[in-house]
C-alpha cells in the first residue's frame, strides 16, 4: 500500500507539472499574437513582457512545489512523521497540549521554509516587472502580524476541536463539523472589521463623482450604497483587483485604489456590477451550503478512517501513532483521492463568473464597459492571454479573459 500511495502521489504530481509545462509551451507558441479585441490596449512588446512574467512566476511556483514535495516525501515516506510524533509524545504534555504543539510546530516550520520563495517572488520577480511597492519593513510587519493572528486562531481552533474529541470520542465528528461551521461564519462577520484593517486602510470611495455613480448603480440593483470601500492596495503592489467580503449585513465590495486610478468611472461601475452579480445570483450562499455539506461528509469520513486500526500501516508506520499523526496520514490520502475534485470546483467557479458577467451586462446595459475593464486589467497585471485550454480547465477559477471579452461582445 505504501508503494501504491507513493506511485499515486508521483502520478498526480507529474500530471500537475505536465499541465504547467504545456501551458508555458502554449504561451511560447501563441504569446506573440494579439487577441481579437485587445489591439490598441496591448501591443507585441506588452505581450512579450506578459509572457516573461508568466514564465518567471510559473518557474518560481515550480521550484516551490518541488521543494515542498521533497519535504513531504521525506516526512511521510522516509520516517520523518514517526520520529516527529515520537518527539512530541516524549514531551509528555497531555492529549490537548501535545496536539497543539504537534500542529503549531508543523505550521511554523512550513512557514519558515516558504520564506525564501516569498521573498524572491516579492522583491525579485514582482519588482522586476514593476509591480512591487512593498518595503522590507512592511513585508516584515505583515509577516509578523499574519503569523501572530494565524497562531492565535490555530490554537483556538485546535483547542476546541481536540477538547470535543476528548469529550465525545464517538460523536466528535458531528460536533467538530458544527463548531467549524459556526466559526467560519463568525470569521466572515468579523474579518472585514477586525482582521482586514490590520493590514490595509479601508475608506469610502474618494474619486470625485464616482461615489454618486456607484450609489445610482447600487440603487438600481436594489442594494444600499454604503457597502463599497476603497483599499490602499498600492502600498504593497501595483496589481489591481476587486473582491467581495463578509456576509449578511457586513458584506461589502472592496475596490483596490490601483484599480480606481486605472479605470474610467464607467469601467469601475461595470466591475462593481459584476461583483454585485455574485450577491444577486446567490453564489455566496450556494458555495457556503455546498462547502458545509462537503465538510459534514468529510468530517464523518475522517472519524471513520482515524478509528481504523490499519491506518498507520498504509504507510508502514507504527501502530501506536498518535491521533494528530493519523490526521496527517489521512489528510495526505484524502488529498490524493480529492485531486479530481479540483477541476470540477474550478468549473463551477467559472460558471458563476459567467453568470456574474451576464448580470453586469443586464445591470449596466452593455457589455462594452466590462470588456474594456477586463482588457485594461489584463494589460496592467500582465495576465496570460493564451493559457492552454487544459490548464485553464483544471486551475482557472475565472474563464480565460479572452473568452470573457469575446462573450461580452
Amino acid at each position: 500500500m505504501k508503494l501504491a500511495l507513493l506511485c499515486l502521489f508521483a502520478a498526480t504530481t507529474f500530471f500537475s507539472y505536465w499541465l504547467r509545462s504545456i501551458n508555458l509551451q502554449h504561451l511560447k507558441n501563441h504569446g506573440a499574437t494579439v487577441p481579437d479585441g485587445f489591439s490598441g490596449a496591448i501591443d507585441e512588446a506588452q505581450l512579450k513582457k506578459s509572457s516573461a512574467y508568466t514564465g518567471d512566476s510559473s518557474r518560481l511556483g515550480l521550484w516551490d512545489s518541488l521543494f515542498d514535495n521533497v519535504i513531504l516525501v521525506v516526512f511521510l515516506f522516509g520516517g520523518g512523521l514517526a520520529l516527529y510524533d515520537h518527539f512530541i509524545a516524549g514531551l509528555g504534555k497531555g492529549f490537548i497540549l501535545s496536539a497543539l504543539l504537534f500542529f503549531l510546530l508543523l505550521s511554523w516550520g512550513s512557514t519558515i521554509l516558504g520564506i525564501p520563495f516569498d521573498l524572491y517572488g516579492t522583491f525579485r520577480i514582482e519588482a522586476r516587472y514593476g509591480f512591487n511597492t512593498t518595503t522590507v519593513r512592511l513585508w516584515l510587519s505583515d509577516f509578523l502580524k499574519s503569523q501572530a493572528i494565524g497562531t492565535v486562531l490555530l490554537v483556538a481552533l485546535l483547542g476546541v476541536v481536540f477538547r470535543l474529541i476528548e469529550w465525545s470520542p464517538h460523536n466528535w465528528w458531528l460536533w467538530v463539523w458544527a463548531f467549524m461551521a459556526l466559526f467560519g461564519l463568525f470569521m466572515m462577520f468579523i474579518s472585514p472589521y477586525l482582521l482586514e484593517p490590520l493590514f490595509n486602510r479601508f475608506e469610502p470611495v474618494t474619486e470625485e463623482g464616482l461615489e454618486d455613480e456607484i450609489g445610482a448603480l447600487m440603487a438600481k440593483a436594489g442594494l444600499k450604497a454604503g457597502r463599497v470601500m476603497q483599499m490602499d492596495a498600492s502600498r504593497r503592489s501595483k496589481h489591481s483587483n476587486a473582491y467581495f467580503t463578509g456576509i449578511g449585513k457586513v458584506k461589502r465590495i472592496v475596490l483596490f485604489d490601483t484599480l480606481i486610478s486605472q479605470m474610467s468611472h464607467e469601467e469601475v461601475c461595470a466591475i462593481l456590477a459584476h461583483e454585485i452579480g455574485h450577491w444577486k445570483k446567490g453564489h455566496i450562499w450556494k458555495r457556503l451550503v455546498w462547502t458545509q455539506l462537503m465538510a459534514l461528509a468529510g468530517s464523518w469520513l475522517t472519524y471513520t478512517t482515524l478509528t481504523w486500526p490499519g491506518l498507520p500501516g498504509v504507510l508502514e508506520l507504527p501502530a501506536d501513532l498518535s491521533l494528530p499523526a493519523r490526521m496527517v496520514v489521512f489528510s495526505f490520502i484524502a488529498s490524493l483521492l480529492m485531486f479530481p475534485v479540483g477541476p470540477l470546483s474550478a468549473w463551477f467557479s467559472r460558471r458563476h463568473e459567467r453568470e456574474a458577467d451576464r448580470y453586469a451586462v443586464d445591470l449596466v446595459g452593455s457589455g462594452k464597459p466590462l470588456a474594456s475593464a477586463l482588457i485594461k486589467l489584463s494589460a496592467e497585471n500582465l495576465s496570460n492571454l493564451h493559457p492552454h485550454p487544459w490548464y485553464a480547465a483544471c486551475y482557472y477559477s475565472h474563464p480565460p479573459v479572452v473568452e470573457r471579452v469575446r462573450e461580452l461582445g
